[in-house]
């Protein structure tokens, strides 16, 4: 069954959430993303969800068993090992071309619909930042909010 549902008052928010991360970790932000949209009064349309950082990534994943997060990191650290005999770029440390690596085999961005006034997560997704470095940084995620 298809629905059509036709608006014609657009409404656009942009809005940064500044997040401070303890280190190599994933950081649920939903919440923050939620009350973005909350304060748009966006009924339906699209929340594009930006994390403006190369050394760092954004995904869409499992918020209720900790273990998935947790198997994931170790995966993470199997796959790209922190080991500065295998990069050229270490100045930063022998953690940041892992982390360059890491962000580009996730992503930066995702897009979720809004329908009812809420994102269009399933049951079991959260967003969150995934901070690749040892140490914390302040990581911005840019909110993009389009509806009506």
């Amino acid at each position: 069954m298809i629905t059509i549902q036709q608006h014609t008052v657009q409404t656009m928010v942009q809005q940064t959430i500044a997040l401070r991360t303890i280190g190599k970790k994933l950081h649920n932000i939903t919440r923050q993303v939620e009350a973005v949209l909350v304060q748009s009064a966006v009924n339906i349309g699209l929340c594009n969800v930006f994390l403006r950082h190369t050394s760092a990534s954004l995904i869409i994943q499992e918020n209720a068993d900790p273990d998935v997060l947790a198997d994931l990191e170790t995966f993470f650290a199997k796959l790209i090992p922190e080991d500065a005999s295998q990069y050229r770029h270490i100045s930063e440390g022998v953690d940041d071309m892992p982390s360059h690596i890491r962000s580009t085999l996730t992503k930066t961005s995702e897009t979720i619909p809004i329908a009812n006034g809420k994102l269009a997560l399933g049951t079991w997704q959260g967003i969150f930042v995934w901070e690749h470095r040892n140490l914390g940084h302040t990581r911005e995620v840019l909110v993009h909010i389009i509806g009506c």
